[in-house]
């Protein structure tokens, strides 16, 4: 068959309500792979662990993912908002599609966790890309929050399906079968993407200088001293440490010198009127935390089912289920009630609340806990973090100019996964030093004093629904 060819790019945003729902069956073809990236292993990993060896290297299995993410989102945001998100979100699938296929065919943890990072590279430009391509199609926040709706809940599904496919997939075939679960969906995606979402070119001036510098400092500021945590918290001799305490100096230096350099750059990577705003502040504080919180969950909550209470990958992944795939619930609950709310951040002080009491409930896990309760403390975590996450992203991109509307969004992914990062080492450190069931309660201890900082610090926005002309 000879293939059709595809219509030249578009300037234009689509109009009509089928152009509207193709469009955005690409961006949600992108959260599924996303999804996937983030999720599939998780319930793989002790497996992982135990035939590669090498148990104090398990967290830099998602901390690697998280750091390579973290260094890249705010750098391709920016790149979107100059270039377009179109290119990026096909070319970031292409990453994850060849990074997950060598994670599968890894010999050794330091293969799988240097994989992890070029997955973690690939996903930080698809979460740049994905969460920001909404706000392209839907100028106004009113009708963009019911439209995110459906990058929410494809996202919250599909990160459900991931632990309970990756622990069916690992249970039958082997951890290394669930590595190639996320390139079938990215195919998909791919061919999603380039059907159907239109190549919106931003209106930019014909003159463009990239700003090389503000993105070298950008990257250490953000790498460098996760790295070095990373280093400090591990097992390890002194030469391991005085590398961390020196990557926490380099990003240090760097954060100094990227506020004075950015704002002598005709075109900075990071725009630092971002953040000019107590709310913009507030709000990556807030999504810091949370992504800490989730992750910590995500990452640890398998690791107590199946190596302190003996379940299978399959049964741990059924019973993360609703952690997850609970965000959906909570969204579609948001998104039904954010239009008729006055001050819309009350609903992420609910969200904060709601996790924080899920929290609570995880530590009462035992081997003798019946499913139904571990499935109901997953569901409220999820539903709390369905109240929090959608908001984090719409109330930034409502606080940003058009122009830095990427860019914005980019900002709290990237705090999301510095939060994601420093979770997870943190945890890994102290189940490395301790164990793995004294280290997973220390975890959910932080998880909940971390949930009420949430809900405190969200009393502290003030925002007013209405639309940004």
């Amino acid at each position: 068959m000879t293939a059709t060819p595809s219509p030249p790019p578009s300037t234009e945003t689509p109009a009509s309500r089928r152009e509207l729902l193709l469009a955005m069956s690409g961006i949600a073809a992108s959260a599924v792979v996303v999804a996937f990236d983030a999720t599939i292993v998780s319930t793989s990993l002790p497996q992982v662990a135990q035939t590669l060896g090498d148990m104090e290297l398990y967290a830099w299995v998602g901390t690697g993912y998280f750091l390579a993410s973290a260094v890249t989102i705010l750098i391709f945001g920016r790149l979107g908002d100059l270039y377009g998100r179109k290119p990026l979100m096909m070319l970031s699938m292409a990453m994850v599609m060849l990074g997950s296929v060598l994670c599968g065919l890894s010999q050794s943890m330091q293969q799988l966790i240097l994989f992890r990072v070029l997955q973690g590279l690939g996903g930080g430009m698809m979460i740049a890309s994905t969460f920001a391509a909404p706000a392209d199609l839907f100028p106004d926040p009113k009708r963009r929050v019911r439209w995110m709706l459906v990058t929410s809940i494809t996202f919250a599904v599909a990160s459900g399906l991931g632990p309970v496919i990756g622990g069916a997939v690992t249970q039958a075939l082997g951890w290394r079968a669930a590595f190639f679960v996320t390139p079938l969906a990215a195919l998909l995606g791919v061919i999603t993407t380039w059907r159907y979402f239109p190549w919106i070119k931003p209106v930019r001036s014909a003159s463009l200088s990239l700003d090389w510098v503000g993105a070298l400092l950008l990257t250490l500021a953000v790498g460098a001293p996760l790295a070095g945590l990373e280093l400090l918290t591990g097992k390890g001799h002194d030469g391991f440490r005085l590398w961390g305490l020196g990557l926490l100096c380099v990003g240090g230096i760097a954060a100094v010198l990227l506020a004075p350099v950015e704002r002598s750059a005709g075109t900075p990577i990071f725009p630092l009127r971002v953040l000019q705003s107590s709310e913009a502040r507030l709000i990556n504080l807030a999504g810091m935390l949370s992504g800490a919180v989730m992750f910590i969950l995500i990452f640890y909550i398998p690791l107590l089912l199946q190596d302190g209470f003996g379940f299978s990958p399959a049964h741990a992944g059924l019973l993360m289920a609703p952690l997850v795939a609970g965000t959906s619930v909570g969204s579609i609950m948001n998104g039904r009630l954010y239009p008729r709310q006055s001050e819309p951040a009350r609903l992420m002080v609910f969200g904060g609340v709601l996790l924080a009491l899920g929290c609570v409930f995880t530590l009462t896990f035992s081997a003798a806990s019946p499913a139904w309760w571990i499935l109901l403390t997953t569901s409220i975590c999820g539903i709390g973090l369905g109240f929090l996450l959608p908001n984090y992203t719409l109330f930034m991109q409502m606080l940003a100019e058009q122009r830095d509307v990427g860019v914005a969004s980019a900002l709290i992914q990237t705090t999301r996964a510095l939060g994601s990062a420093f979770g997870t080492a943190v945890v890994g450190m102290v189940i490395a030093r301790l164990s793995v069931p004294l280290g997973v309660t220390i975890g959910l201890v932080l998880c909940v004093v971390m949930s009420i900082l949430v809900a405190v610090v969200c009393t502290q926005i003030r925002m007013k629904n209405v639309n940004r002309s």
